[in-house]
C-alpha cells in the first residue's frame, strides 16, 4: 500500500511536501501576471503613408492592391483598415488565438511586399510597415511643462529622438507611437506668385531639391593598388546631404546665361523652416501642452511586468532632461490588473484563514487541525507547477480557481483524519490507526479525485472565446484536486501517525462547550424540519417543482452579457465635430472640455490626443479622445463610482453645442474592442458605393439608439465630408503641352505636400516637403 510505503519513511513523504513548495514558489515568482487568461486574438499590423492624399484615394490605390495580396494569410480570422484623411493607412490582420505571429509576420511581410510593385511611386518612397502589435493600449507617457514654455513641435520630437526607440527595445513592446505635433520634417513653402515671376514649377523645385541634397560617395585617394612609395591612405569628403535650414535655402533652383547671370535660390522663391511633417494631432495633459508617447505591449507580453520596465527607464531617461521638461503617467491601464490581483491575493489568504478556523472548531483539536492545515500550502503553492507546465498566467481565473479548491483540497486530509482518530479511539497505537485507517481510504480519496477532475476536465472543453477564459479555471481546479490527492496518500498519513493522540478525559474548554450546544441546537432544529418534511412527501414535492420552475423563469429573463462591466479606474471621452471642422475649432473644444473635466469631482487628471478616434485606431480629423482618469478607489469610495462621475461628465458634456461628445467604458477585457459595448462591421459587397455604405449605416444606428436595450451606437465613417471638386480640362491641357502629370503633381505639392527626400538632423533621418505658403 503506497500510504504505509510513505510512513516507514516520514522523511522522504516530507521531503516531497518542501520540493513541491520550493518549486511551486519558483513558477509563482516566474509566471506573468495578467488580468485575464490570453484570449485576446493576436493582431499583426500593415501601415503606410501616401501625403497629400484623401481617403477615398488611398482606399482605392493603397488599400485594394494589399488588401487583396494579403488576404487569405494563413492562420488569419478577419482584417479590417481605415484610411484617413491625413494620407495614412491601417490594415489591421487578426489571427486565431495561439497562431505563431513571428511565422505569420513572415508570410505578411511576403505579401505586403509583392504588392508594393502596385502602389503610386509616393507610397513606394514612404515604404510599407508591418508589425505584431496588440491593439490595446498599455499605458501612456505625457511630456510637458509646468509653466509650458516648450512648443508641441519640441516635446512630441523630444519623444521621437530620445525616447521613441529606447522604449522600443524593451521587452514585451510592441510598439510605441508619439502624438501630438509630427516629427521634424524640413517644410519648404512655396511662393506661387514667385514661382510664375521666375518661369519656375514645383517639378523644378523638386528635382533642384534631390539633385542637391544626396549622400555623396567620394571615394579615396591612396587606396590600394598604388605604389609602394604611397606613403598615406584619405577618405575623400563632400557636402552632400544637407541638415541645416541655411543650407537648404542656398538651393539653386535655376540659373541664367547673358551679360546679367541670374541665380535663383530656394530661398527667393520659398520659406524654409524646420517644422513638422503632419498638422494631423495635437495633444494635452490635464489642460498642459503636451506629447503623448502610447505603449502598446506585445500580444503575449506580461502587461505588469512590461509596465514595471517602462517605469524604470522613464525613471532613468528623466534624468537628462532639459530644464523644465517632465513627465507624468497619468494612464496606465495596469493599474486595475495589479488591485484586482492583490485583492484576489488578500481574499485567498482571509479564506484560507476562514477554513483552517472551521476546522479547528469542529475538529476541537490543535494536533487535528494541521493535519489538513499543511495541506493548504502544498497544493495551492504545488498548483502553481502545473500552471507554469501548462503555459498559464497569474490572473483573475486562475486565483479565482484557487480560492474555491482551499475548500476542496482539505476534504481528503480531514476525512483521513477522522478515519485514523477513529481506530485510534479504538485503541491502537497511532501508527497501526492510520495504517488500517488508510487500507479503508485509499480507494475513497483517489475516486473522490476522479469525480473532481470528470466535473471540471469538460470546461475545458470548451470552444471560442469563452472556452478561453473557463479553461484555465477548470484545469487549475483538477490540478489542485490531483495535488491534494497525491498529498492526501504520502504526507498527511505520516502526519495522523506521529501527530495525533489519543484523547484524554479532559472535557472541552468553554469555548467549545457553547459551540457545541449551539451547534446540536441546530442540528435538533434541521432534523425536526426534516422530519416533518419526511412525512408530507407530495407537499414537498410540490414546493420543490414551484422552486426549480421560478429558478428556471429567473435565470432565462436576467440579462446576458459576457463579462460585468467593472471600475478600471478610467473612461475614454470621444468628441466629434461635424465633418470639415477645422482644427482651431477643435482645440476649441478640448478647451471646453479640460474646463469640464476639472470641476468634475473624482477626476485625477486627462491625457487627450486631438485628430485621433481610438475606436478606429487611426487619425481622423474632427473627432478627439481623451483618456479620463479617476481618482484613486480609496480616495473616490462608494460615493463616486464609475456610474456617478459618466453621469456628470455626460450631463454636462451634452450641453456643448459645437460637438457631440460622450464617455464610454473600457472593455471588460482590454483588446477585444476599444470600449465597452460590441463593434459591428457593415460590408458593401454589391459594389453600391460610399455614399449608400453610408446612409445605411446611419440608418442602422438610429434604429438601434431607437431600441430600449442598446444607446449611443454611432459609426464613424464618412463619406458626407465637404469636399471640393476641381475638373481639369484634360484637352486643353494636353493642346497647351502641360503634361497631366505635371498639373496633378503641382496639385498636390500646393494643396497637400510632396515628399521630395530625405535629411539627417540629431542623429535622425526625416523627411523632406515641399507645399504652397
Amino acid at each position: 500500500m503506497i500510504s504505509q510505503f510513505f510512513i516507514e519513511r516520514p522523511i522522504f513523504a516530507n521531503v516531497i511536501a518542501f520540493v513541491t513548495i520550493i518549486i511551486g514558489l519558483v513558477c509563482l515568482y516566474q509566471l506573468p501576471v495578467a488580468q485575464y487568461p490570453q484570449i485576446v486574438p493576436p493582431t499583426i499590423q500593415v501601415a503606410t503613408r501616401y501625403p497629400g492624399a484623401s481617403a477615398e484615394v488611398i482606399a482605392a490605390t493603397i488599400g485594394v492592391p494589399i488588401e487583396q495580396a494579403v488576404n487569405g494569410v494563413e492562420g488569419s480570422i478577419y482584417m479590417s483598415s481605415t484610411s484617413s484623411s491625413d494620407g495614412s493607412y491601417t490594415l489591421t490582420i487578426t489571427f486565431n488565438v495561439g497562431t505563431d505571429l513571428n511565422t505569420s509576420m513572415s508570410l505578411v511581410q511576403n505579401l505586403a511586399n509583392s504588392a508594393l510593385a502596385q502602389l503610386p511611386a509616393g507610397v513606394q518612397q514612404q515604404g510599407i510597415t508591418v508589425k505584431k502589435v496588440s491593439p490595446n493600449i498599455l499605458l501612456v507617457v505625457s511630456l510637458y511643462s509646468e509653466d509650458d514654455r516648450f512648443d508641441e513641435a519640441f516635446l512630441s520630437n523630444y519623444g521621437v529622438i530620445n525616447l521613441q526607440y529606447p522604449l522600443a527595445r524593451l521587452p514585451g513592446i510592441g510598439q510605441v507611437r508619439v502624438f501630438g505635433a509630427g516629427p521634424y520634417s524640413m517644410r519648404v513653402w512655396l511662393d506661387p506668385d514667385k514661382l510664375e515671376t521666375y518661369g519656375l514649377s514645383t517639378v523644378d523645385v523638386q528635382a533642384a531639391i534631390q539633385g542637391q541634397n544626396l549622400q555623396v560617395v567620394a571615394g579615396q585617394l591612396g587606396a590600394p593598388p598604388v605604389p609602394n612609395d604611397q606613403p598615406f591612405q584619405f577618405t575623400v569628403n563632400a557636402l552632400g546631404r544637407l541638415s541645416d535650414v541655411t543650407q537648404f535655402q542656398d538651393i539653386i533652383v535655376k540659373t541664367g546665361t547673358g551679360p546679367a547671370p541670374q541665380i535663383v535660390r530656394l530661398r527667393d522663391i520659398a520659406r524654409v523652416d524646420l517644422s513638422q511633417q503632419y498638422y494631423s494631432n495635437y495633444a494635452n495633459m490635464t489642460g498642459h501642452r503636451s506629447a503623448q508617447v502610447i505603449i502598446f505591449a506585445l500580444p503575449d507580453a506580461n502587461a505588469i511586468a512590461a509596465s514595471n520596465v517602462v517605469y524604470r527607464a522613464m525613471d532613468e531617461m528623466s534624468k537628462d532632461f532639459p530644464e523644465g521638461l517632465a513627465y507624468t503617467i497619468r494612464f496606465d491601464t495596469t493599474t486595475f490588473v495589479r488591485e484586482a490581483i492583490s485583492s484576489v491575493y488578500e481574499t485567498l489568504f482571509i479564506a484560507g484563514i476562514l477554513v483552517l478556523i472551521v476546522i479547528l472548531l469542529f475538529l476541537q483539536s490543535m494536533r487535528a487541525m494541521l493535519v489538513p492545515a499543511t495541506t493548504v500550502p502544498v497544493t495551492i503553492i504545488g498548483a502553481f507547477i502545473a500552471m507554469m507546465a501548462m503555459g498559464f498566467t497569474v490572473n483573475l481565473m486562475t486565483l479565482f480557481a484557487l480560492i474555491l479548491a482551499i475548500g476542496i483540497v482539505v476534504d481528503d486530509a480531514i476525512v483521513i483524519v477522522e478515519g485514523s482518530a477513529y481506530y485510534i479511539e479504538k485503541g491502537l497505537p497511532p501508527k497501526e490507526a492510520t495504517i488500517k485507517a488508510m487500507q479503508e481510504l485509499t480507494g475513497p480519496v483517489m475516486g473522490i479525485t476522479l469525480a473532481l477532475v470528470a466535473v471540471f476536465l469538460p470546461a475545458a472543453f470548451l470552444p471560442g472565446i469563452t472556452g478561453q477564459i473557463f479553461r484555465q479555471f477548470a484545469l487549475v481546479i483538477a490540478s489542485t484536486a490531483v495535488i491534494s490527492a497525491i498529498n492526501a496518500l504520502t504526507l498527511k498519513p505520516v502526519q495522523c501517525a506521529f501527530w495525533l493522540k489519543p484523547r484524554d478525559d479532559k472535557p472541552p474548554n468553554r469555548f467549545y462547550r457553547g459551540f457545541n450546544r449551539v451547534f446540536q441546537a441546530m442540528t435538533d432544529f434541521y432534523m425536526a424540519i426534516v422530519t416533518r418534511m419526511v412525512k408530507r412527501p407530495l407537499l414537498m414535492l410540490m414546493v420543490f417543482a414551484i422552486i426549480i420552475n421560478a429558478s428556471v423563469w429567473g435565470f432565462l429573463h436576467r440579462p446576458t452579457g459576457f463579462l460585468p462591466t467593472e471600475d478600471q479606474g478610467y473612461g475614454v471621452l470621444l468628441a466629434r465635430l461635424p465633418e470639415g471642422a477645422s482644427q482651431p475649432r477643435g482645440r476649441e473644444v478640448a478647451d471646453k472640455i479640460n474646463n469640464i473635466l476639472n470641476q468634475t469631482p473624482g477626476i485625477k487628471g486627462w491625457v487627450t490626443i486631438g485628430g485621433y478616434s481610438v475606436l478606429d485606431g487611426a487619425n481622423v480629423s474632427n473627432y478627439s479622445t481623451t483618456f479620463v482618469v479617476y481618482k484613486d478607489w480609496s480616495e473616490r469610495g462608494t460615493r463616486l463610482d464609475q456610474d456617478t462621475i459618466v453621469a456628470s461628465i455626460n450631463r454636462q458634456l451634452f450641453a456643448m453645442q459645437e460637438a457631440q461628445a460622450f464617455v464610454v467604458i473600457p472593455p471588460p477585457i482590454r483588446g477585444l474592442g476599444q470600449t465597452g459595448g460590441f463593434q459591428l462591421m457593415l460590408e458593401d459587397r454589391r459594389s453600391l458605393g460610399l455614399a449608400e455604405l453610408q446612409r445605411t449605416a446611419q440608418e442602422l444606428a438610429q434604429k438601434g439608439n431607437a431600441q430600449a436595450g442598446l444607446r449611443n451606437l454611432a459609426s464613424t465613417f464618412s463619406y458626407s465630408s465637404p469636399q471640393l471638386y476641381l475638373d481639369i480640362n484634360r484637352t486643353k491641357a494636353e493642346s497647351l503641352q502641360v503634361p497631366m502629370v505635371n498639373v496633378f503633381g503641382t496639385l498636390q505639392a500646393y494643396l497637400g505636400s510632396s515628399f521630395v527626400n530625405l535629411f539627417n538632423k540629431f542623429n535622425q533621418v526625416f523627411q523632406v516637403y515641399i507645399q504652397a505658403d
